[in-house]
């Protein structure tokens, strides 16, 4: 009697378990197509610099909004099996996971993995990919980024003390890199320095930028994409900005391409000296301008200024300029370039689009070339109210419509004839032949009382073993003479 009882009510609790499934709703999907998913991150970051060959972990979590289950139908890696990272998703591993659901209001956790060999020099100084969710055919994506050599790397970072890039190891900026005020960031000479897109370098106010390269061992600042299809991409990275009130800023032996601003020197800070001095430099293939001077001091020797795809040199907002031996050219052919090789301005309008004069106290331009392959080269624009616009090009080789008339802004100087580079279109600004009319047209007087010894040219060659200085940053040698 007893196994007949127990018999009965397992029979009966399985007809009632039977019933409350055969009853229960199967629970529905959400299928529609404005649904997204959240993120904990919308990227993830592995700045860890390694020692030997790297590897390090990542999580991070999706969300669904949604009350109903989702289907996430792929989860991949955009660069598939040629990425660097892996996956884990609820623990399938891979470099894609499809059908991956989750409940309503409910997530998964995403475990990312990368392994790199930093001391590997074919890597990109940066490694990027991106996971790729599908859901109810829409795309999203969360970003990967891990560096892929051996350097010195700084995402955001404000250098709060005084501090020192060192020639050892290649510097990446991602994001910027802010020197706060009243600190020094000093450059030693063979020093790398890579700037992520947009990237920029920041001196704030009463801070200080000191880039100390040489002849032999150039600073160098382009962008991180080491490959040689990107060795001649402008607008790869943001700009070095020198800060409104930053103060004795001094750039010498510098090699700085392929951004989009080369220099931005702001509005004059509590010092006498120029805001910037610029010695024995290269600023070119910068996509919109190679300087940009608002109301500041600037001086400038021995430097190239270069084929930008704006304005080579815009000295803007009034301010003081002092540049001798330059050569400002700008020979840009990868799109329309609309502005002069040089401008010069006193003028801004304000918020309320009313116009604020600003005196333009000083732009002397002594022994230099200012040239390229546009009619007019050289954009006077004062406004046309007036306004203090004072500018004096001595002993200079012009490309330009204006009237050279007036000898006291006008010193010695001619236009438009042809300078001969060696080749303008890939920034070789050497007058390459006798026939050069820049040869021995400087004013001997032009090299004294300079910030910088100015009696060896941009390359190291005497300007002062003849009858005259050449015009330009480069002194021309017979084929014979120069230096290989």
């Amino acid at each position: 009697m007893n196994r007949f009882l127990v018999f009965l009510a397992f029979t009966l609790l399985s007809i009632v378990l039977f019933m409350s499934g055969a009853c229960r709703k199967e629970e529905n999907f959400d299928t529609s197509p404005d649904l997204k998913l959240g993120f904990s991150t919308d990227t993830v970051f592995f700045d860890t610099v390694f020692a030997t060959i790297g590897s390090s972990s990542r999580v991070f979590m999706i969300y669904n909004p949604s009350k109903e289950r989702v289907n996430i139908s792929s989860v991949r890696l955009a660069r598939g099996n040629n990425s660097p990272f892996r996956l884990n998703v609820d623990g399938i591993a891979g470099t894609e996971i499809k059908d991956l659901e989750i409940a309503g209001k409910d997530s998964a956790f995403v475990f990312v993995k990368v392994t790199i060999d930093p001391n590997n020099a074919n890597n990109p100084l940066i490694q990027q990919d991106s996971i790729v969710f599908s859901v109810n055919g829409n795309l999203q994506d969360v970003k990967l980024l891990a560096w892929g050599q051996d350097a010195y790397f700084y995402r955001n970072t404000i250098v709060d003390s005084d501090y020192t890039f060192t020639a050892d190891k290649p510097h990446v900026i991602y994001g910027f890199l802010a020197v706060d005020s009243l600190y020094t960031l000093t450059i030693e000479a063979g020093s790398r320095i890579h700037l992520h897109k947009d990237a920029f370098l920041l001196v704030y106010r009463d801070a200080t930028l000191k880039v100390n390269g040489t002849k032999e061992q150039p600073v160098i600042f382009q962008g991180d994409r080491l490959e040689p299809d990107y060795q001649d991409i402008a607008g790869q990275w943001g700009r070095i900005w020198l800060y409104a009130g930053s103060i004795n800023n001094e750039i010498n032996y510098a090699i700085i391409k392929n951004g989009e601003v080369g220099i931005h020197a702001d509005t004059t800070g509590n010092s006498p000296n120029p805001t910037l001095r610029l010695n024995n430099s290269l600023i070119y293939n910068m996509s919109f301008t190679g300087i940009l001077g608002q109301g500041t001091y600037i001086e400038a020797a021995n430097s190239v200024i270069g084929n930008c795809g704006n304005r080579s040199v815009a000295l803007t907002l009034g301010g003081k300029y002092d540049f001798r031996h330059c050569t400002i050219g700008n020979f840009w052919n990868k799109s329309f370039r609309r502005e002069a090789a040089l401008v010069l301005n006193n003028y801004y309008f304000d918020v309320n689009n009313n116009v604020q004069l600003r005196p333009l106290e000083k732009a002397y331009f002594g022994n230099c070339i200012i040239y390229g392959d546009k009619d007019d080269e050289i954009n006077f624009d004062q406004h046309s109210s007036g306004g203090v616009f004072n500018y004096t090009f001595e002993n200079c080789l012009l490309k330009t419509k204006a009237d050279l008339s007036d000898e006291s802004k006008f010193i010695a100087s001619f236009k438009n004839e042809n300078p001969w580079f060696r080749d303008p279109y890939k920034g070789e600004f050497q007058p390459d032949t006798l026939i050069s009319p820049v040869i021995d047209k400087g004013n001997l007087l032009i090299l004294n009382g300079f910030f910088t010894d100015l009696s060896l040219d941009q390359a190291g060659n005497s300007r002062i073993g003849d009858a005259a200085p050449d015009l330009g940053a480069y002194e021309f040698l017979l084929p014979e003479r120069r230096k290989r």
